[in-house]
């Protein structure tokens, strides 16, 4: 962890949630330093809401210890509750309530008000302005996260927990959030954030990539990427699932996954290099009758690190 990031802002250790026979947070440790923007990067069902929930005290966790600015998470729940920001994964204002009225409504909870907290908002609160009578369900998806965010903030938090905030909305708008997720880490706020979107991980400081309740990988997002220790080859042709299907039938390989138009291949022999690996595939392909097929490196993805780390941790190999 670098020096700006040594100063703990949440603590956890050995935390474990379970429901039922499904265990969600399995024995779970993680450090997040104060002024960091920190990723919790997973898909559906990887114990990113659970943990999330834990840290702003809204479960309970059957074991281990979560310690948030200093204070237990179970013992000082109420001390916490007034420090903390949160941003549920589904929208939870009031619909029915404008967008001037929910802010009124989520300052007045904290014992403040909209005008004495407005310095702390203004930049986001500029761009809804227009449609502050405008009813919350009305609003764009766009528009509903902003609102969201200016009530999560608009008690001056000194630390945002955001739980997949741009599940659902358009790519414009999901980069606009990004970058006010920046402007307030470069303010000093520390910001957790959720997101099963992996190209979203360059945007933070530091991630940990999660899945089935266990972690796969804590680290800066280059540092992770440059764990990626093989040939990774991009492979495309327009018949795309019968080369997806032909490439497993390759005699080494070890896995093919789909990204977006392109395939990534890596293979089981640790000593071929890319070149030799590249003609291989592409001869084996144009006797499967690929004539428009494209062969070449790829550079290694935070998706291609989770992939492998997550096919490990599985016991398979896609």
């Amino acid at each position: 962890m670098s020096d700006a990031y040594r100063v703990p802002a949440i603590q956890v250790t050995g935390l474990s949630k379970s429901f039922g026979s499904t265990i969600a947070l399995d024995a779970l440790s993680l450090d997040i330093g104060r002024g960091e923007l920190f990723g919790l990067i997973g898909p559906d069902g990887a114990g990113k809401t659970t943990l999330i929930r834990i840290l702003v005290t809204l479960l309970r966790p059957d074991a281990g210890q979560a310690i948030v600015l200093g204070r237990d998470v179970v013992s000082r729940f109420r001390e916490l509750r007034n420090l903390v920001g949160y941003m549920p994964g589904r929208f939870s204002l009031y619909p029915d309530l404008s967008v001037a009225e929910n802010l009124r409504f989520f300052a007045s909870v904290f014992g403040t008000s909209v005008e004495a907290e407005m310095a702390n908002i203004a930049a986001i609160y500029r761009q809804i302005e227009p449609f502050a009578t405008r009813r919350a369900r009305d609003l764009s998806g766009g528009m509903k996260q902003k609102l969201a965010l200016c009530c999560a903030l608009v008690h001056r938090p000194e630390i945002l927990f955001l739980d997949e905030p741009t599940t659902g909305v358009d790519a414009v708008s999901r980069r606009e959030f990004w970058d006010l997720l920046g402007e307030l880490r470069q303010g000093g706020l520390t910001v957790f954030v959720s997101t099963p979107y992996m190209d979203e991980a360059t945007r933070c400081d530091r991630v940990a990539l999660i899945h089935g309740g266990r972690l796969l990988a804590v680290d800066a997002p280059a540092a992770i990427i440059a764990t990626f220790d093989r040939p990774l080859i991009g492979v495309r042709a327009a018949a795309r699932y019968r080369l997806l299907q032909t490439l497993r039938t390759f005699p080494t390989h070890r896995t093919v996954q789909p990204f977006g138009e392109t395939l990534h291949y890596t293979d089981r022999r640790d000593d071929v290099d890319s070149a030799r690996l590249q003609q291989e595939l592409a001869g084996f392909l144009h006797q499967h009758q690929f004539d428009d097929v494209w062969v070449g490196p790829v550079t290694p993805t935070v998706e291609d690190v989770f992939m492998e780390r997550m096919g490990k941790a599985q016991g398979a190999t896609p």
